[in-house]
């Protein structure tokens, strides 16, 4: 029995799409909130929590609702349809929310014909800054940025912002008591303009919040269309896969996802979503590109996939071997008792009900799903707004560089796993995830690109090596009759984190900006210290006969 690769690729159009939309909506979304609405990263972290907290009811909602669903087109497809066009409509209004927001703060609205009201926010927001009164009035608001801030040709601010994409690198001076220029050693960019800029963007939100107020209902409406498809989506492999090739099928969706986040991070790179200078861009170009392409594939989708047919012969197939199967089972009886006799102690019982000891391994490993969740969803949150605001980099590459690790690691990882076993392949993982965390906490703008690159790739690599073996360490423990709910167990760890960690680490940056790879080295070390304690579940994982099984554990 071989896999259909022609139809397991067509079928993970479907999860291309998803993985599109999500690596645009994790990059973009968060730079909206702070730069253009002037939100503190506590409360973007509660927005960027909200599609978190819909999936926990949203998933299992519409999962459910499709698995009752019968039509002409299938089962899952109704749903992919309908939460794939809602979705891309959605996205691109959001684009426009924000374009009028940006026409607000972009405008500088004057107070009786000067830009005073602009200028006493910057004041106030930096209350150290002595400037004189009488600069209060008629400058716009990068030419009172430039009269705090000067570079060494000794010009304004404002003149090198729109032009020159790396101008935070540039030696930053401090105007002096004396109106001297000297040269100031902190992080101007990121103590003064950044704060300052979003103070202004507040003030304009908070004088008028209807657009605010459109673009959460938008980003709900967005929310509530991906969680329309995004279960429906994830069950029709197994659907129209036979059970013996669902791993491998597996693999072939988890490839089909990477190759959308890629997609979106090239088209960030093309469209410059990551340069500093572009902090303050209009996204209606990108947003309606990510949308039209979303729609293409979902057009592929419903053009080559023949979800009834292909569901029945997969059914079929199943019947046979599970025919077959049940033959087989009778003349094993006795080998069967010895293998559960061996087992005991390892496993969950029929009922449901595990040893002591097997309770406080699966308890651990659970916590340290939440908090290695904890430490790495901060960062993929928040990146975006960090890279832009602290790093002067452009966040696109390092995040390409991260999944294209990650892939060229799957089959190197599954190997590894085989020999040293899951859990030492994890614990590997979680001390590389540290490293790479903790060494990024002292980059600044200005440090070394090609080694921000190397830990990105260290830390997706770490990330793909601690996800192919967790979930499996989990069901492990499992009784053939309850692997669901142990599968629960594991999302819901992993869910509640990223629930949480958004909004924590936007509490930890509101204090202190630099506080993010600090903030997850510190989680992802706890996880390691939990990840000690689990004593159960850590078979070897048998070598597959095809090497492309071994990215079916990845967890997207």
């Amino acid at each position: 029995m071989k896999l259909n690769y022609k139809r397991t690729i067509l079928v993970g159009f479907a999860f291309f799409l998803i993985c599109m939309f999500w690596q645009a909506y994790d990059n973009t979304i968060p730079l909206i909130l702070t730069n253009k609405f002037g939100m503190s990263q506590t409360w973007s972290g509660v927005i960027m929590a909200l599609d978190n907290i819909l999936a926990l009811f949203l998933l299992p909602l519409f999962g459910a609702l499709s698995d009752k669903v019968r039509t002409k087109a299938g089962r899952r497809t109704p749903f992919i349809m309908i939460g794939t066009i809602l979705a891309a409509v959605l996205f691109i209004g959001l684009s426009v929310a924000d374009y009028r927001q940006l026409t607000k703060v972009d405008a500088v609205t004057p107070d009786n014909g000067n830009y005073s009201n602009s200028l006493s926010v910057i004041y106030d927001a930096n209350p150290n800054v002595a400037v004189p009164e009488e600069k209060k009035d008629g400058m716009t608001f990068f030419e009172a940025i430039g009269d705090v801030f000067a570079v060494k040709e000794k010009k304004p601010l404002n003149e090198l912002f729109p032009v020159k994409e790396d101008f935070t690198s540039i030696e930053m001076f401090k105007k002096d008591e004396n109106g001297e220029y000297t040269k100031d050693t902190t992080d101007d960019y990121t103590n003064y303009v950044v704060p300052a800029r979003n103070a202004y963007a507040w003030k304009m939100t908070a004088a008028s919040p209807v657009t605010l107020v459109f673009f959460v209902v938008l980003l709900l409406g967005v929310l509530v269309s991906m969680g329309i498809f995004r279960s429906p989506a994830v069950a029709l492999m197994p659907d129209v896969t036979p059970k013996p090739l669902r791993s491998k099928g597996n693999a072939i969706i988890n490839l089909m996802g990477s190759f959308g986040g890629i997609l979106v991070l090239v088209l960030g790179m093309i469209f410059k979503t990551g340069a500093p200078v572009n902090a303050m861009m209009n996204y209606i170009p990108f947003f309606c590109t990510v949308a039209g392409i979303m729609i293409i594939a979902l057009i592929v989708f419903r053009l080559t996939v023949k979800e009834p047919k292909w569901a029945l012969e997969a059914a079929e197939i199943d019947a046979k071997l599970d025919a077959e199967a049940e033959e087989k089972e009778k003349t094993k009886a006795a080998g069967k008792t010895a293998e559960i006799a061996e087992n005991a102690g390892t496993a969950a019982a029929p009922s449901g009900k595990l040893p002591p000891a097997v309770r406080r391994s699966l308890i651990f490993i659970l916590l340290s799903v939440a908090l290695w969740y904890m430490g790495y969803n901060a960062v993929t949150s928040k990146y975006s707004v960090y890279a832009s605001s602290v790093l002067n980099m452009d966040y696109n590459m390092t995040l390409i560089i991260a999944q294209a690790a990650a892939i060229i690691s799957y089959i190197p990882i599954g190997i590894i796993s085989t020999k040293l076993g899951r859990k030492k392949t994890i614990i590997a993982g979680v001390i590389m995830l540290g490293v790479a965390f903790g060494a990024a906490s002292f980059m600044r703008a200005g440090s070394s690109l090609l080694l921000m690159n190397i830990l990105f790739a260290l830390a997706g690599i770490a990330w793909a090596t601690i996800n192919v073996n967790s979930f499996p360490m989990v069901v492990e423990l499992a009784h053939s009759s309850n692997v669901g709910k142990y599968t629960g167990y594991y999302y819901t760890a992993s869910m509640a984190a990223q629930v949480v960690t958004p909004i924590l680490s936007g509490i930890f940056l509101d204090i202190r900006f630099t506080t993010l790879f600090p903030y997850a080295t510190v989680f992802v070390a706890l996880a390691l210290v939990t990840m000690l304690f689990v004593k159960h579940g850590d078979a070897k994982p048998q070598a597959p006969k095809d090497k492309m099984e071994y990215l079916a554990g990845a967890d997207d």
